[in-house]
């Protein structure tokens, strides 16, 4: 049962990609304690971005608006992982879901960027447009304080971008690996 709060989604500040958050999902969580039922608490659990709950989450979540995020990631999750697999001459188990062709469309066009920056921003800019897409006309509804809290992690995830940082990051995983490679030749 979706559940209304008027006042609380009132007060919380409008969010945009690509802005810096307004508050941490942490302190989004602290206010959700003191307005949210306790239902709704318990689902915010599903709200993440975590690769394993949402492959191994295959019952129902007691919220369609969940139950459809969650089927979204993991068809997200499984088409990347099986162009990895392809890609690496690997075989996947099974074939991964083409019930969602954008989905699967979004996964390949994100797959085969060359710039990994480039891509981990595509793919977050893909979910924040799905989770518009997703939401009712129910402004007050209770879908709405789970996309918030997803797209607050969404931002939280791109504030940690940084292209200087990654490049030096790679570069030195690349020499180390390298590195041991000379030594055992």
């Amino acid at each position: 049962m979706e559940r209304n709060y008027y006042y609380f989604i009132a007060t919380l500040p409008s969010l945009s990609y690509g802005d810096k958050p307004p508050m941490s999902s942490g302190e989004f969580l602290e206010q959700c304690a003191d307005h949210l039922h306790p239902d709704d608490i318990a689902l915010l659990e599903y709200c993440c971005y975590d690769p394993k709950l949402a492959v191994e989450t295959v019952q129902t979540t007691g919220s369609d608006f969940i139950d459809a995020f969650l089927l979204r990631e993991r068809a997200l999750i499984l088409n990347l992982a099986f162009s990895r697999g392809a890609k690496l001459k690997r075989p996947a188990a099974e074939d991964p879901p083409q019930d969602m062709p954008r989905t699967a469309a979004r996964a390949k066009a994100v797959f085969e960027m060359d710039d990994p920056l480039e891509a981990a921003i595509l793919m977050d800019q893909s979910r924040w447009n799905t989770l518009d897409n997703m939401l009712g006309i129910d402004p007050f509804g209770s879908n709405n304080l789970f996309t918030y809290f997803l797209k607050l992690q969404l931002m939280e995830r791109r504030q940690l971008f940084n292209a200087e940082k990654g490049s030096a990051e790679y570069r030195g995983l690349y020499d180390t690996i390298l590195n041991e490679y000379n030594s055992r030749v």
